[in-house]
Formats: structure tokens, C-alpha cells, sequence
């Protein structure tokens, strides 16, 4: 087979769900051939007046976020919900913006969004399900992020447990039980395979990627073709989890080098000890290259690498573009790209549809149709209302003046349950 057969492009988690731009196209998800049946929704296909006879709207400032929020910023036209971004000093803050949830509440089922993200970074376009101003009568306060968008196209999903909430009497800083887990639709995960459809022989592969800062490489692996598969990329103990895989890139007689470390103790034969525990860690300027040279020609079946460092449940520093490469005739030959301002997936530009299955005992939420997590449930068991959300944040990325103007823009939401 040809070169340019093998050559692919890697993109993170571009699930295939309908993405097309028209207003209320068909649900991804073929609830009703699921058992479930609609028993509420709203398509915003009215007067903007008439958003009071469902919903309710903040006025007033948010102390915990850099924006007021206003129903004036809660719009509805052409059959869509418009929440608002404005540049404005309304409430003691240098912005404004909108929520609203219903006034009517709900208790599992199926819960769906289709809507488009504000296109500024520093922005938060919110569907969740919150207890709020009451004690539920049943289990415990909670919130449900079913998402949480940043642009361009991150999708946090998240649970909070608002009852056990503690202060420490040091920092008098409050904290409570929760669980969270991100999802980046452009940019690199960080456990990537690189699996040759044809193996290549060659003596020289290399890595290499124009991030924009330092970098972390916790392993990188060179695999001979192997009828028995290949490991887990995550696995601490790769080399040992197949029978009679050899890992080139540990080979004694393998010479690695780098375009540069940051510092003492991130030199680059760590991206080959064996473990996920020490890095190479690259320079902060420049192109950055890792290359492993062998001994003689090896035949290549299969390349991984783990990018980036793991806080808690969240990568950080994954790098969002890259090149696998092997020496050929003289030239450096691609065999994975991956570029994330080119894959095309932006949150903003297109409807997609948000969802939580929410029941007794678990909660699955979805994009598009495809399920994403799934976590049990041990705190929601309590009515509460639907809330749509903008907000503008510190930590959803740079907050500047491209902000002002946008819009979190809502084609409908809708409520099912079991028949």
C-alpha cells in the first residue's frame, strides 16, 4: 500500500452525531424506539414576552462570576433563545449576561438541549438541573451540570453535593463533595496510538509538535508488529501487559535526544523508563522534537505516547498539535498529524444536542446521541427546575472584549420519561 494511504489525521472525540445547522432538525437520540415519551419541552417559537409564562430570570449581579445577568439579556426571536453577552457596568460589575430556569420542576428522565455556544473564549453555556432556595424533602441540595460549554469546544459535565458543604476555620474557604469530567472536542487527548495499517522499517523515529509552551512526554513507545495487540497507552506497566511485545524505544542500544528540557530532571530518556511516573518535560521556546535512533532498522507496527500531566481527574498541557515521523530516504515522513486549530470542530458554529438520562440510581449524560459518562447516583433524588445559563468566568479562558455581542443560542429543550 501506497505512503499517503497510511498517512491519517488524528482527532479527539468528533462523535458523528448530526451537527446541521437548521433549526429543530430531528433528536439525534431515537427516544421514542427507547420508551420514552415527551412531557414537556419548549422551542421558543413565541413572543419574547411570553418566556415569563415558563421561565424565571435572574436580575441582579453574581458575585462568584464577573458578570450581572438580566432578563433584558434573555431573548427570544426568530425561534430561538438568545442569552446575551454585553459589555456594560450593570450591578456592580463590567458585564452582563443571562439565566433563566423553569418554574416548573422535574424528577428524572431524559433531559435534552440542542443549542450553540457564544463564540468568545471566557465564556460558560450552561443546561443544568439545580435544587435551589429550599430544602429538598428527599436526599440532598445538588446540582447537575449536564454541561458546562467553553469555546470552542470543551464540554464539562459535573455534580455537586450542595448539603455537605464545610468551611475550613483556617482559610474560611467552603467545600463540598463533587465529581467532574471534561471533554475536548478539538483538541489531543493524551493517550494517543499510532497503529500502522502497513508497518514501515526504519532506524530514526520522532515526535514533534509547535505547542506553545512546555510540554510533558510520560512515555513514548515504539512497538514490532504484534499479532497479540498492543496495551492500554495508560497502563504504568505497558511492556509487560502483552506476551513477547518489544518496545524499541527501551531498547539499551536506542540513543534519544531532544530539542531542549526545561530543567534538571526531565531529560528525555525519561519518555522511555518504563513508567508513567517520570517525564521529559521540553524547552518553553521553539520547535520541540523527541527522536529515538536505533541500533539497526526496526520494524514498526505500532507507536503510543502519553502527552501532558494528570492533576486530580484533569490532564493539563496536552499538546494540540503534532507530527509522528519516521526516517526515510534521506527525509522525515509523516505518519500521524494532528492539528487542532484545523479540525474543524467548533461548538459555535452549529446546533448539537446536550443530554442527561437521569435516574434513581445513575446519570448519563450524552452529546449528539453518544454517551460520554456515566456515574451512579447517590444524591439526586429531589425535584428541581431546569436552568439555562451564560456566564462569563476567569476559567473558561481569556476574557476580552470579543465577548461583547455574543450569545448562547437555544433551538429547544426537551423533557422526557419512561412510558
Amino acid at each position: 500500500m501506497e505512503l499517503s494511504r497510511m498517512y491519517f489525521i488524528l482527532v479527539l472525540l468528533f462523535l458523528g452525531g448530526n451537527s446541521c445547522a437548521q433549526k429543530n432538525s430531528p433528536v439525534e437520540v431515537p427516544v421514542a424506539s427507547k420508551g420514552w415519551q415527551l412531557v414537556w419541552s419548549d422551542d421558543f417559537d413565541y413572543p419574547d414576552a411570553r418566556l415569563d409564562d415558563s421561565w424565571i430570570a435572574q436580575n441582579g449581579p453574581s458575585t462568584h462570576i464577573l458578570c450581572s445577568r438580566w432578563r433584558e439579556n434573555a431573548v427570544v426571536e426568530n425561534g430561538l433563545l438568545y442569552l446575551k453577552n454585553k459589555k456594560e457596568n450593570r450591578g456592580g460589575q463590567e458585564w452582563t449576561s443571562a439565566s433563566i430556569w423553569t418554574k416548573k420542576q422535574f424528577q428524572y428522565g431524559r433531559f435534552e438541549c440542542r443549542y450553540k455556544y457564544a463564540a468568545a473564549t471566557g465564556t460558560n453555556n450552561s443546561f443544568w438541573i439545580m435544587t435551589t432556595g429550599y430544602t429538598p424533602p428527599v436526599g440532598k441540595k445538588f446540582e447537575i451540570d449536564i454541561n458546562e460549554g467553553h469555546y470552542p469546544a470543551e464540554m464539562a459535565t459535573n455534580l455537586h453535593n450542595w448539603t455537605d458543604v464545610t468551611t475550613d476555620p483556617v482559610t474560611g474557604k467552603s467545600s463540598h463533595p463533587s465529581s467532574s469530567q471534561s471533554f475536548h472536542f478539538n483538541t489531543a487527548k493524551p493517550d494517543v496510538v499510532v497503529q500502522l495499517e502497513t508497518p514501515v522499517t526504519t532506524r530514526r523515529i520522532r515526535l514533534t509538535s509547535g505547542y506553545g509552551a512546555h510540554f510533558h512526554i510520560q512515555e513514548f513507545r515504539i512497538y514490532k508488529p504484534s499479532t497479540a495487540g498492543y496495551p492500554a497507552v495508560l497502563s504504568p506497566t505497558a511492556d509487560q501487559d502483552v506476551a513477547g511485545l518489544v518496545n524499541y524505544a527501551r531498547d539499551p542500544q536506542t540513543k534519544i535526544s531532544s530539542s531542549g528540557v526545561y530543567g534538571v530532571g526531565f531529560e528525555a530518556v525519561n519518555a522511555a523508563d518504563g513508567g508513567l511516573v517520570k517525564h521529559w518535560v521540553s524547552q518553553v521556546n521553539g520547535e520541540k522534537w523527541l527522536e529515538f535512533e536505533f541500533s539497526n532498522d526496526k520494524i514498526i507496527g505500532c507507536l503510543q505516547f502519553v502527552s501532558g500531566w494528570l492533576s486530580g481527574s484533569t490532564w493539563n498541557s496536552v499538546i494540540d498539535n503534532y507530527k509522528v515521523q519516521y526516517f526515510k530516504d534521506n527525509v522525515w515522513v509523516d505518519l500521524a498529524v494532528f492539528d487542532a486549530s484545523k479540525s474543524g470542530i467548533n461548538l459555535a458554529n452549529e446546533f448539537h444536542t446536550y443530554a442527561l438520562e437521569w435516574s434513581k440510581d445513575s446519570l448519563i449524560y450524552s452529546f449528539d446521541g453518544k454517551v460520554l459518562r456515566r456515574i451512579k447516583n447517590d444524591i439526586c433524588q429531589s425535584p428541581a427546575p431546569i436552568y439555562l445559563s451564560e456566564a462569563i468566568i476567569a476559567w473558561a479562558g481569556a476574557v476580552t472584549d470579543a465577548i461583547d455581542g455574543t450569545s448562547m443560542v437555544v433551538d429547544w429543550v426537551k423533557v422526557y420519561q419512561l412510558k
